[in-house]
């Protein structure tokens, strides 16, 4: 938000100041004034979209994770860590779908290894 500001305050103080195209004055204020916050509020909308979208649950990774190797998560339902299973540097959960359950063992840097479960 920072950048954007700035970058719309060089090209404000070009034309009032160094520039002197415009005249400084009340309405010519209020005028950009009011384009900055127009340009404020749709970057932010924007980046607020950026942020949510980038908001990727661990449940969320592991379907798509499966759907990548083929398997079919329809609708994911949630997702379990199981910790009797589970060891450093290698994570197993029983992902729950609308159309199956997995069982799926994450080791780093490797795909990971998918058993349904009946």
């Amino acid at each position: 938000m920072l950048i954007i500001l700035t970058l719309y305050q060089v090209p404000v103080w070009l034309v009032f100041s160094k520039l002197k195209l415009v005249r400084w004055g009340w309405a010519s204020g209020t005028v950009a004034g009011l384009i900055g916050a127009f340009i404020l509020v749709v970057f932010g909308g924007l980046t607020k979209g950026l942020a949510q979208s980038a908001r990727e649950t661990p449940q969320s990774m592991l379907a798509a994770q499966i759907r990548i190797q083929g398997f079919v998560c329809d609708k994911l339902l949630g997702a379990v860590r199981d910790r009797q299973r589970s060891k450093p540097d290698h994570a197993v959960w029983v992902l729950k779908c609308s159309n199956a359950t997995y069982r799926v063992s994450r080791a780093p840097d490797m795909a990971a290894k998918v058993e349904p479960l009946e």
